[in-house]
């Protein structure tokens, strides 16, 4: 079974790490053996864990620091953990040296692409104006909005469907896309609610939250299948 390495949110008033046991139920489910990193200011230890890994989960949590994008931090921007940033980034980094598999969720998009050189709205709601409410946090493990997915992506390939029904629990989104970074999928307000690269290497980053949808909408199921396929080459 393929080792994921999966990034876990943070609890500054608890010290302690969390993670919703959704991702290790679908990563379970598909195939893999999911292992929780740790957050430490180690680089070592974190090349070290990727090093024995064969794909990478960067999960949901809180906001990207607005600095990774060159902005001032806003006050409608939410907590940030710039320890997280700073270990996620190193993640990315040893993640592509070897070529591994990577699965973006929610957050875990957010950091991709700002890591490539793009950026965010900090709050979807005030600087975005979007027809749809996109941060449902009382309906988490429901859907409330489709998207349409490209064709020839992706994505497009793991779910088999062209457009599906998510969940939402965002209040950021990308606004900018990353170098060599290509939208997929979109909100029926424009919202961009996937990317990919354009070069082809094997990473799906996704806005909404599959892991919650995945074990009563099997189409959902297909991009954690997709990581492990990806993961077991």
């Amino acid at each position: 079974m393929p080792v994921i390495a999966i990034t876990p949110a943070w609890d500054d008033e608890k010290n302690r790490i969390m993670i919703n046991n959704d991702y290790l139920d679908a990563v379970i489910r598909a195939g893999g053996s999911p292992v929780l990193m740790p957050l430490t200011d180690s680089e070592d230890v974190a090349r070290s864990i990727i090093q024995k890994a064969d794909a990478l989960l960067l999960s949901g949590g809180s906001d990207v620091s607005p600095h990774l994008y060159n902005e001032e931090k806003l006050p409608v921007c939410g907590e940030t953990a710039p320890l997280r940033d700073l270990q996620e980034a190193w993640h990315i980094r040893y993640a592509m040296e070897r070529k591994l598999p990577i699965l973006g969720i929610c957050r875990g998009m957010q950091i991709m692409n700002c890591l490539m050189g793009g950026s965010l709205y900090q709050d979807i709601a005030t600087q975005y104006k979007p027809d749809l409410k996109h941060p449902c946090y009382d309906t988490p493990r429901d859907c409330v909005h489709t998207v349409e997915v490209k064709e020839g992506s992706l994505l497009r390939e793991a779910l088999g469907l062209d457009a599906v029904p998510v969940n939402s629990r965002h209040h950021q989104a990308v606004k900018a896309l990353g170098r060599d970074l290509k939208a997929t999928a979109f909100a029926p307000d424009g919202t961009i609610e996937a990317m990919e690269f354009t070069n082809g290497y094997p990473m799906i980053c996704v806005q909404w939250h599959p892991e919650s949808l995945e074990d009563r909408f099997l189409p959902q199921r297909g991009i954690f299948n997709w990581l492990i396929k990806e993961a077991s080459r």
